[in-house]
């Protein structure tokens, strides 16, 4: 069977514990435009990665920028999310910090980017 590029429910990052546990322990790098958080997933039995996206109001006042820009981050890592290789190790939050919209092709390869140095941590 080939590659799964399918982005689940089950790989949205929505638990309000875990949420608040990578906040404040989570560590943290920045790769423009984003600032990445990262935690290893503390259900240790998981088999799945979990993502939340998250673009700042104060930046972005209207909604349908920030969800066009939701939208490109998450195809982004729908198509790129086989990269970070073994399932079921992180939680990660992206933090959009750009002052603009940037096209897809940039989400693509800065996600791309981020992937590669998550993957290098393990």
């Amino acid at each position: 069977m080939g590659k799964s590029f399918s982005f689940p429910k089950k790989e949205r990052l929505s638990k309000e514990t875990w949420i608040r546990e990578l906040f404040e322990k989570g560590s943290s790098f920045y790769f423009h435009p984003f600032k990445v958080l990262y935690l290893p997933h503390p259900d240790s039995g998981s088999t799945i990665n979990q993502v939340l996206f998250t673009v700042p109001k104060r930046q972005f006042k209207r909604a349908v920028d920030r969800n066009t820009i939701k939208r490109r981050l998450r195809e982004a890592y729908r198509l790129n999310k086989s990269g970070l290789g073994d399932p079921g190790k992180w939680l990660i939050a992206y933090i959009y910090t750009a002052k603009t919209i940037l096209p897809s092709e940039t989400f693509q390869q800065k996600v791309l980017g981020t992937i590669q140095k998550i993957s290098s941590l393990k």
